[in-house]
C-alpha cells in the first residue's frame, strides 16, 4: 500500500472529529469552530488514536478553536480542535508519524516530550520552525526497548513556548506495557491552566508575571472545569496525570482514597509505592493506581512554594508571585455501588538500571540563574535600560552555539546549580536523567525522570546515559516563560 498523502491524512483527521464526537470515547470535540460541553460535567477523555502494525500515521494541525469552559465560550489555540489534543497510544518499537500544519499567526513547531527518539532531522528536533501556513512531516522511531510510560507533546518553538501552551496546544503520548497491570479502567488526566479576559480571549501577560512564570486564574482537567468522575468500591484504576502546565507546581492529594505511585515520568517502578501526595513541576508525569473506596473524593491540587523575585531589585512587584495561595480541587471521584471484584495483584516492574554502577566519561556543572541584563532580552523591564536576565552559565540562549558536547555511548554526572531565588525544574529532550543526589544526600533507589527540580539556592546531581542517538537538541528550564526568555542551553552528541 502506497503511503498517504498530506491531503488524504487532513481529509482522515477531519472526518476522525466527526466519528469520535458521537463516540462512546466521549471526545470533547470543538473543531469547526463548535462549541464543546464541559465545566463541571462528567469527566470526558480526549480522543485516542492507536497505532497498527507498528505504526501511527496522523494529521495534526495548531490553530485556533473556540471551546466551552465552564459556563463561557473561550477563545483558545489547539490540536485538531481538540482541548487536549488527541491521545497517542503506540508500542515499543513503532514508528510515529505526524503531518503537522500550523494554522496560527505564529510560528510553531512540535516537541514528543519524554520520548527517547532521534533529534535529528523529522524527528525531535526543537530547532524546526513551521512558519503561519506552512507544513512539516515529523517522524519518530521509538527503539525497540522504549520505557513504557505517560509523555506529551507539545509546541517547542522558541520566544513561543509558553504563549502557546497556556492557550490550550498540548496533548498526552502513551508508550504502552507489554506487560500491563490490571485495572478497571485507564484515566488519561492532562492538567493545564489559563486566564481569560472577559471576553473569552486569553488574557495579556505582564513582564512581571512572565519572569515569575505565569500561573492561569482557571485549572482544566481535560479542558473541564473541576470535572466528575464514577467508579465501584474496589475497583483499581489507573490515572495517567500529565503537568501541561506553563509554570505552576502541581502538589496532589485524593482524599480518602488509597493511592500507590507505578511510575513517574519515565517507565515503571519495580513495585509500586504507596503515597498520601505527589508533586509534579510542569512537565512532569505521574502514573497513580487508585483503589477506590466508597465514598466521594476530591483531587486537589494545594499550592506550592517556588520561590520568588522578592528582593532582587528592591522588593516584590505586582504580580511576582504564583496565582492563588488556596488548594484547587480538580475533580471529584464518586465511588458508589456494589464492591468490585479483586483486581489481583500487580505484576512487578522491571529492574531499573543504575549508573552509579557504570563508568563516568565527563562531569559538568550547570547552573541556572537569573539576574538585572542590559537590552536584548524580552518583557520584564524594572528600571531605565534595566531587564531580567534569565540564563544558565551565565549565558541566555543561542541556537546557534554549542553550549554541551557529549560522545554517544558514554555516562555523564550533571551537577545542577540554581542560584537563583526560584526554583528551576530542569529538561533534557531525548535522554532521561537519573538522579543520584539531591539536598546534599545520596538518592537511594534508582529514579529517573525527564524533569528534574532543582530549588532556589539548590543542588541536584543527575547522571545521563547518552545511549543510541546522535544529534543536537536542547535543555531548559521547564517554566516556560524562563525557558523562551533564555534559560535554555543547546547539546551535541556525537
Amino acid at each position: 500500500m502506497s503511503p498517504l498523502t498530506r491531503r488524504q491524512l487532513l481529509a482522515l483527521g477531519a472526518a476522525g472529529a466527526g466519528a469520535a464526537a458521537v463516540g462512546g470515547a466521549g471526545l470533547w470535540w470543538t473543531g469547526g469552530g463548535g462549541e464543546a460541553l464541559g465545566g463541571g460535567r462528567e469527566l470526558l477523555q480526549p480522543e485516542v488514536l492507536s497505532s497498527r502494525d507498528g505504526a501511527l500515521d496522523l494529521a495534526l494541525e495548531a490553530a485556533p478553536a473556540r471551546v466551552r469552559i465552564g459556563a463561557r465560550t473561550a477563545h483558545v489555540q489547539a490540536f485538531n480542535g481538540s482541548l487536549p489534543g488527541p491521545t497517542l497510544r503506540v508500542r515499543p518499537g513503532d514508528t510515529l508519524r505526524v503531518a503537522m500544519t500550523n494554522g496560527l499567526e505564529a510560528p510553531t513547531n512540535l516537541h514528543v516530550h519524554g520520548l527517547h527518539v532521534s533529534p535529528e532531522d523529522n524527528g525531535d528536533n526543537p530547532f524546526v520552525s513551521i512558519a503561519p501556513g506552512d507544513s512539516f512531516d515529523y517522524d519518530f522511531s521509538l527503539p525497540d526497548d522504549h520505557p513504557p510510560g505517560t509523555y506529551w507533546y507539545h509546541p517547542h518553538r522558541h520566544g513561543h513556548v509558553a504563549d502557546q501552551l497556556a492557550a490550550g496546544l498540548y496533548g498526552a503520548i502513551v508508550v504502552e506495557d507489554p506487560d500491563p497491570v490490571p485495572v478497571a479502567r485507564e484515566r488519561v488526566l492532562v492538567v493545564s491552566d489559563l486566564t481569560l479576559d472577559d471576553s473569552g480571549n486569553l488574557a495579556e501577560v505582564s513582564p512581571p508575571q512572565r519572569m515569575m512564570g505565569r500561573e492561569g486564574e482557571t485549572v482544566l482537567v481535560n479542558g473541564q472545569v473541576r470535572p466528575r468522575a464514577g467508579a465501584a468500591p474496589g475497583e483499581r484504576e489507573l490515572w495517567r496525570v500529565v503537568n501541561a502546565c506553563p509554570a505552576r507546581y502541581l502538589r496532589l492529594t485524593l482524599d480518602g482514597q488509597t493511592l500507590r505511585l507505578l511510575g513517574r515520568d519515565v517507565g515503571r517502578l519495580p513495585e509500586p509505592v504507596e503515597l498520601t501526595e505527589v508533586t509534579l513541576a510542569p512537565g512532569n508525569r505521574v502514573e497513580l493506581l487508585v483503589d477506590t473506596r466508597e465514598g466521594a473524593s476530591t483531587l486537589t491540587a494545594a499550592p506550592v512554594d517556588r520561590g520568588s523575585m522578592d528582593g532582587m531589585m528592591g522588593g516584590a512587584m505586582p504580580g511576582d508571585g504564583p496565582g492563588t495561595d488556596e488548594p484547587i480541587e480538580l475533580l471529584t471521584l464518586e465511588v458508589t455501588g456494589d464492591r468490585a471484584a479483586d483486581a489481583g495483584p500487580v505484576p512487578p516492574g522491571p529492574v531499573l538500571r543504575d549508573l552509579r554502577e557504570e563508568p563516568v566519561a565527563a562531569r559538568r556543572t550547570l547552573d541556572f540563574a537569573m539576574g538585572m541584563g542590559m537590552g536584548g532580552m524580552m518583557g520584564g523591564m524594572r528600571g531605565p535600560g534595566q531587564m531580567m536576565s534569565f540564563t544558565i552559565d551565565g549565558r541566555p540562549f543561542d541556537a546557534e552555539r554549542t553550549d554541551q558536547r557529549v560522545r554517544v555511548g558514554t555516562v555523564e554526572e550533571w551537577t545542577l546549580t540554581n542560584s537563583s531565588p526560584m526554583d528551576h525544574p530542569m529538561h533534557l529532550h531525548v535522554w532521561p536523567m537519573q538522579v543520584v543526589t539531591e539536598a546534599g544526600r545520596e538518592v537511594a533507589a534508582p529514579r529517573w525522570l525527564d524533569v528534574v527540580n532543582v530549588p532556589a539556592f539548590g543542588e541536584v546531581t543527575v547522571r545521563v546515559a547518552f545511549d543510541d542517538f546522535a544529534g543536537r537538541t536542547v535543555y531548559h528550564c521547564h517554566i516556560l516563560d524562563h525557558e523562551d526568555l533564555g534559560m535554555m542551553g543547546t547539546l551535541e552528541a556525537r
